[in-house]
């Protein structure tokens, strides 16, 4: 069993900045990937960035160079810098990991989402 614990949301007025950590405990493989999803109201649940434990990143397109997600492995953690933050980010933030038990085959996990909220 795995547990996520997210942290790092809050309220932020419009082209600023905010950091989420997200720290991942229990029985985690050694090729696994953690990252970050996002679900607005009323919308589905998109991908934000994923990143695996060999460094390999994907970013959802539209927010390439806005956002940059890193991990410390030693610590299972993984961070997502948001920088020049959009009303439009607003959303619950999730963090995710996929525990791969073999290269095709893994278990996902959610965290329990953290809100992100930009406004003036």
């Amino acid at each position: 069993q795995v547990q996520l614990v997210e942290s790092g949301g809050g309220l932020v007025r419009p082209g600023g900045s905010l950091r989420l950590s997200c720290a991942a405990s229990g029985t985690i493989f050694s090729f696994n990937t953690m990252g970050w999803y996002r679900q607005a109201p009323g919308k589905q649940r998109d991908l934000v960035a994923l990143i695996n434990s060999r460094g390999s990143t994907n970013y959802a397109d539209s927010l390439k160079g806005r956002f940059t997600i890193s991990r410390d492995n030693a610590k299972n953690t993984v961070y997502l810098q948001m920088n020049s933050l959009k009303p439009e980010d607003t959303a619950v933030y999730y963090c995710n990991l996929k525990n791969y038990r073999t290269n095709q085959s893994f278990v996902n996990y959610w965290g329990q989402g953290t809100q992100v909220s930009v406004s003036s």
